[in-house]
């Protein structure tokens, strides 16, 4: 069997991406072009069906997605702030926190905060996104990838080649020599042909009116070795690669003229499927829009149905048997002022022209809406609605709460998602650049300060110490003991107060060697630990009273240590609640309880 060329695969691939339907079982079957395609027109407010009737009527479009994708976007938000690392050993702590300090930096200039929100609502909208790591210039990049630039498999994503089309002009092709490597002689014979095209569709449908773009398809898979070595004999093996190709049909149809700008292997797929809930056996899952597809229609046709009896209510109508008026249209021909004449028992009345019972259909569409919204798991307090009248607040905050636990869910897939991208993509990369000396700044949370202060104090303190005393020693002098402790004071305040002055800002090297990295500072910290992601919706109102509650205990222990039964059980209080974790309070420093007042001693009586 033939091995077919990439360019073949290609233009295959996008055949079936158009025209391919999928079958699930005997009765569900689907096609994810035009689902994909549909999704676009609601979120823009577009029928699928064309915007005027068979009458040439416009039909109005009542749009009930947009609500929906917002409120999953906002209840599975997740921000830099919720991504922590965790040490597993106590040995690891200090490495845990340098790598966490590490990972923020480069979510901070890399603008991972940017592609946390976009990846965020494409995901409310199609309920999957595929995303992308590329390193470039030294640098990673990740990027969410348009559902309308992809052509993938639409049941197994990750074992079948994914293919994204992407327009370039003459110039911006010309710089991808030097930048990405592109071959010089294909790329300087598809500039000359001068066989531009503007930017189109999957289906050839003209996007803009700019005609000076360059069609190229961006491969990357498992497939035949032998589309790199040229050699029939490495057909079945298989290995992971990357091409660039481009193609122009010629005036024969059905023959092309190929060109491969770019081909070689790499390490790992530079792809990622990810789904706010899986579903078995399809690429891409359903999102606030795809669940509402039938409510959608049907609330359009309710409210096309108002739209037709109030156009027709807002016309007035007139009948008569009197000849004079066959084939006239009075509604269009009269004007104020023209006298209207009929033959006499022959009068011009009007018609009854109400309309029907609105309010059916009102109700109608209101009952579509509804099982619209349950399905998606919104609901009327998480669109803003007041509630009824005498609802009580404690039961209005359950129903919120109860609505919030399916995005918890949703939440939660993210941050799974988030972990795999960071072993997978991000944490192999930032071992790759953890060999510099570099100092970096960060704005600490108050707990990362005393952490960070109470590791670096005491070494500073020494260090200033030990320069007074070879100071003195170098002077000829005999350093007197008896000065330490002052020394030791005066040189912690010091340290203190310039600590005092950076803020919530410190200044972290790898060790107090110049010389030495990050990466041998780390040497022996294998990334063996815990990345938390957080950033579910949470009870506040209930956990404020717990921490209130913890507060009044601590308060009336007065320092006094709890016995090992009640501080179990403490301890499991504040776990549920999430907000605090028993470990933070732990790690602060002890104070001394403070003494108890001794009772006054009654002198002695004197007996006489």
């Amino acid at each position: 069997m033939k091995t077919l060329t990439v360019q073949e695969l290609v233009r295959k691939a996008e055949q079936d991406w158009i025209i391919g339907e999928t079958t699930h079982s005997e009765y569900v079957r689907s096609n994810i072009y035009n689902n994909l395609n549909r999704i676009d027109a609601y979120l823009n407010s577009k029928h699928i069906s064309g915007e005027t009737d068979s009458k040439g009527r416009e039909k109005p479009f009542f749009n009930i997605v947009t609500a929906a994708v917002n409120i999953w976007y906002r209840a599975t938000d997740i921000d830099r702030k919720n991504i922590t690392v965790r040490a597993t050993k106590l040995a690891d702590t200090v490495s845990a926190f340098m790598a966490a300090l590490l990972l923020q930096k480069w979510m901070r200039t890399s603008n991972f905060g940017v592609f946390l929100n976009e990846w965020g609502r494409t995901l409310a909208r199609y309920g999957s996104a595929i995303v992308k790591f590329i390193e470039k210039n030294g640098e990673l990049i990740a990027e969410v990838i348009p559902w309308n630039r992809v052509i993938c498999d639409a049941i197994d994503f990750e074992q079948n080649p994914k293919i994204e089309k992407i327009w370039l002009t003459p110039s911006q092709l010309q710089k991808r020599i030097k930048t990405h490597g592109y071959n010089e002689d294909f790329v300087n014979q598809i500039i000359e042909k001068q066989d531009f095209t503007t930017r189109t569709t999957f289906n050839n449908q003209t996007r803009d009116n700019k005609a000076d773009y360059i069609t190229l398809y961006e491969v990357h898979g498992e497939l035949p070795l032998s589309l790199l070595t040229e050699n029939e004999e490495d057909a079945n093996t298989y290995a992971q690669q990357m091409h660039v190709v481009c193609f122009r049909e010629r005036n024969e149809k059905g023959k092309y003229d190929d060109y491969t700008l770019f081909s070689g292997r790499e390490s790992k797929d530079p792809y990622m499927i990810t789904h706010l809930i899986k579903e078995d056996g399809q690429t891409l899952s359903f999102g606030a829009v795809q669940h509402l597809f039938e409510a959608q229609w049907m609330v359009n046709h309710s409210q096309k149905q108002i739209k037709d009896q109030l156009d027709l209510v807002s016309k007035v109508i007139f009948q008569t048997s009197d000849g004079n008026y066959v084939g006239r249209n009075a509604l269009m021909n009269i004007e104020n002022g023209d006298i209207m004449v009929h033959e006499t028992n022959k009068p011009l009345t009007q018609i009854a022209n109400n309309s029907h019972d609105i309010t059916s259909i009102q109700s109608f569409q209101n009952q579509w809406q509804a099982i619209g919204n349950q399905i998606n798991g919104i609901s009327e307090a998480m669109m803003g609605e007041a509630p009824p009248s005498g609802t009580a607040w404690r039961l209005q905050n359950a129903l919120l709460q109860e609505s919030h636990s399916l995005f918890e869910l949703m939440t939660e897939n993210k941050g799974l998602a988030i972990i795999e991208m960071m072993t997978t993509y991000i944490l192999p990369f930032l071992k790759k650049k953890m060999d510099t000396t570099e100092e970096i700044s960060e704005i600490l949370s108050q707990n990362q300060i005393d952490f960070i202060d109470k590791r670096y104090l005491p070494a500073e303190v020494t260090r200033i110490v030990n320069d007074i005393k070879k100071k003195v020693i170098l002077s000829g002098q005999i350093y007197d003991p008896a000065n330490e402790a002052g020394d030791m004071m005066q040189a912690t305040n010091e340290v203190q107060d310039s600590l005092n002055q950076m803020g919530s800002q410190r200044f972290i090297k790898p060790s107090e060697i110049k010389i030495k990295t990050w990466k041998e500072q780390l040497k022996d910290f294998e990334w063996d630990f815990d990345i938390d992601v957080t950033g579910e919706s949470k009870d506040t109102q209930g956990a404020l009273a717990t921490l209130s509650t913890a507060l009044q205990i601590i308060a009336g222990l007065q320092g006094q240590p709890m016995s090992p039964e009640m501080k179990v059980i403490f301890d499991k209080i504040l776990s549920l609640t999430g907000t605090l974790s028993p470990l933070e309070i732990s790690q602060l420093p002890k104070h001394a309880p403070a003494p108890t007042p001794m009772a006054p001693i009654a002198p002695t009586p004197v007996i006489k």
